[in-house]
């Protein structure tokens, strides 16, 4: 049995605020599928030269009142970056909440509009620990 990753699915509830945050992160979209019929959209956005690992993001155009509120027991998306304080200060500069800072210079956690846990994670060795990431407290989930 052969197996292929495809994409990982996150349902959002403002398609164009849930895409400009994606886009902040640096991912791009690859192509979307605007559905009549089901009265949906999904949108992929991918890493730059990473078209194959997409994140789909899934907005019904009547909202998703009566679904299971369990989240289908998501846990979080992960991206390497090859700075997570110039990340993380890129993301702070621009209205993101950073949930979990890079304390030890290798880990952060954000949330995207839609409460979706994303962790970013520093590329190759962790950074010397700096502030004010070293002290700043965590903030809400993450």
């Amino acid at each position: 049995m052969a197996l292929t990753y495809l994409h990982v699915m996150v349902r959002v509830k403002d398609l164009e605020k849930s895409r400009a945050f994606y886009e902040l992160l640096g991912l791009r979209e690859t192509r979307r599928y605007d559905s009549e019929k089901g009265r949906f959209t999904l949108l992929y956005l991918a890493a730059p030269g990473q078209e194959e690992t997409p994140v789909e993001l899934t907005y019904n155009w009547d909202g998703d009142e009566g679904l299971p509120s369990d989240s289908r027991h998501f846990g979080h998306l992960a991206y390497g970056v090859d700075n997570i304080y110039e990340t993380c200060q890129f993301l702070q500069d621009n209205g993101v909440t950073i949930n979990r800072p890079p304390h030890d210079g290798r880990m952060a956690f954000i949330r995207s509009p839609d409460n979706i846990s994303i962790e970013l994670l520093q590329n190759g060795e962790a950074l010397e620990p700096a502030e004010p990431w070293s002290s700043m407290a965590n903030t809400g989930h993450w």
